[in-house]
């Protein structure tokens, strides 16, 4: 009687996690990858239309402006978005032992940064710190830049934080950037975050806010240091909540670099039917 209790749980909260963002249009498709972190649970979805070597990560399940331009992208473009879920809030919050962790999800891709940047009692377990790398590297398996070639991730932020002048000398974050170019005319919490200095030149000919991390950035976890460790192109998409038009023109731009470096390999190898029936050649 207890299993079957347990297995209905788990089926509702499947349920609940998938209908958190529903696919947007009939002929999209998904695909689950599930991940447990002592009592927390995450899904991984994997949203997917015309698969053409364009594939979005999110990993914050608070940023759903960044959710909704990757949809819009691919309703007309085609690619593939992975959405991290896990209850609408930014940190991943759970309990050990009873005793409670809190960690951004945007920290787990290095040893360093899980030590550091875990929220923990004194004494925490190394247990724990071994579930949250093993995180880590479910999303990067799920995600696989292997067969992208690169990484890349939409994020949001609030009005007035964190923003391109967080790079700037004097400021928090200065020693994270190697190069800052500033478009004056956008919003300053609209902006592209890189890591190779190609991609940095592409963008600031397309005159927008950009951000070339420095090689010598603290090693915090996230995915673009982790990405730098590994030779990996990185872009990340960074837009205020609630800018969409903003946030679909700056995806754009981003896989337009991307494409003009050769680093999108597999646009149009699939060539599926849309919801006509019809391959867009006839």
């Amino acid at each position: 009687m207890l299993k079957v209790a347990l297995s209905i749980i788990l089926i509702c909260f499947s349920l609940l996690v998938k209908a958190q963002h529903p696919p947007v249009f009939p002929a999209m498709t998904t695909d689950s990858s599930f991940i447990k972190i002592a009592n927390l649970n995450i899904s991984l979805v994997k949203y997917s239309y015309k698969p053409n070597g364009v594939r979005f990560l999110v990993v914050h399940d608070n940023e759903d402006t960044g959710v909704k331009a990757g949809f819009e992208y691919i309703r007309w473009s085609g690619g593939e978005l992975i959405d991290s879920q896990y209850g609408g809030v930014r940190d991943y919050t759970f309990n050990y032992m009873s005793d409670p962790y809190r960690i951004d999800p945007n920290a787990i891709y290095t040893q360093i940064g899980v030590s550091t940047r875990l929220k923990k009692d004194a004494y925490s377990s190394n247990e724990v710190e071994k579930l949250i790398l093993n995180a880590g590297k479910q999303i990067l398996d799920f995600y696989d830049p292997k067969s992208t070639g690169y990484i890349l991730t939409l994020h949001n932020n609030a009005d007035g934080g964190f923003g391109i002048s967080s790079y700037l000398p004097g400021y928090e974050l200065s020693s994270t950037a190697d190069s800052v170019y500033i478009n004056f005319q956008m919003d300053g919490d609209d902006l592209l975050y890189v890591t190779e200095p190609r991609l940095f030149t592409s963008l600031k000919k397309a005159n927008v806010n950009v951000i070339l991390q420095s090689k010598f950035a603290e090693n915090d976890g996230s995915l673009s240091v982790y990405a730098m460790q590994n030779n990996i192109p990185y872009i990340n998409v960074e837009v205020q909540h609630g800018h969409l038009d903003e946030n679909l023109r700056l995806i754009e731009i981003a896989i337009a670099a991307l494409k003009e470096h050769g680093l999108i390999k597999n646009e149009g190898k699939a060539l599926q039917k849309d919801n006509l029936g019809k391959t867009p050649t006839q």
